[in-house]
C-alpha cells in the first residue's frame, strides 16, 4: 500500500467493476462480496459528493438470448448521473465506447474497485493504463476467487500500473 492519495474530482472517475446479485453473491476471497459491495458504495457517494463520475461496469454474456438471473447491477447501485457500461469481454474497454465517454468527461484518472480483482478489473485497468489513464487501486473494494489471486493482483500486478490504496487513504480535494 502507499501513502494517501489526493485526486481532484475534476479528473477523476470511480470504475466498479461487475457488481452484479451473481457475482457478488459469489464464494470470495479475502473479503465476501457483500463488504466490496459496502464499500464500493460508500466510494461512490464520495465521488458523486465531489462532483466526480461514478462509472458502473457489467458483464453479459455474448449471443445470449437471455442473461442469466442476477445479471443487472446491485439494486439501488446506479444513481441518475452515473455511467453504465455494458461489456461483452472481460475487460471494460473492448467495443463499449468506455474510452470516448470518460474522454468527453475530462478524466484523466481512473479509481478501481470490484469483482474479481483480477480479472474483470485488471483487465479493464490494463487497458485503461494503455490509453494513457492514471491508476488508483482502492484494495477493499474489490474480491477474487481465491485470495491469492486478490494478492497476486494488488501486491505485484496493480503497484506496477498505478496507486494502492485502501478506501479511506483516498482523498478526493480540488487541486
Amino acid at each position: 500500500m502507499t501513502e494517501p492519495v489526493t485526486l481532484d474530482p475534476a479528473r477523476s472517475a470511480l470504475v466498479l467493476v461487475d457488481l452484479m446479485d451473481r457475482i457478488v453473491a459469489l464464494p470470495l476471497e479475502p473479503r465476501k462480496g457483500t463488504e466490496v459491495l459496502v464499500a464500493s458504495q460508500e466510494l461512490a457517494t464520495a465521488f458523486r459528493s465531489a462532483g466526480a463520475p461514478v462509472v458502473l461496469i457489467r458483464v453479459e454474456r455474448p449471443g445470449a438470448a437471455e442473461q442469466p438471473p442476477g445479471s443487472g447491477l446491485v439494486s439501488g447501485l446506479a444513481q441518475d448521473g452515473d455511467v453504465e457500461i455494458v461489456k461483452r469481454t472481460i475487460g471494460g474497454f473492448q467495443g463499449t465506447g468506455l474510452d470516448d465517454r470518460l474522454r468527453e468527461l475530462g478524466v484523466s484518472t481512473l479509481v478501481f474497485g470490484g469483482i474479481a480483482t483480477n480479472l474483470g478489473v485488471e483487465s479493464t485497468a490494463r487497458a485503461a493504463g494503455d490509453l494513457g489513464y492514471d491508476l488508483v487501486f482502492v484494495e477493499d473494494a474489490m474480491a477474487a476467487f481465491t485470495a491469492a489471486e486478490h494478492e497476486a493482483s494488488v501486491r505485484l500486478d496493480f503497484p506496477r500500473l498505478g496507486s494502492v490504496v485502501r478506501a479511506a487513504e483516498l482523498i478526493l480535494s480540488r487541486a
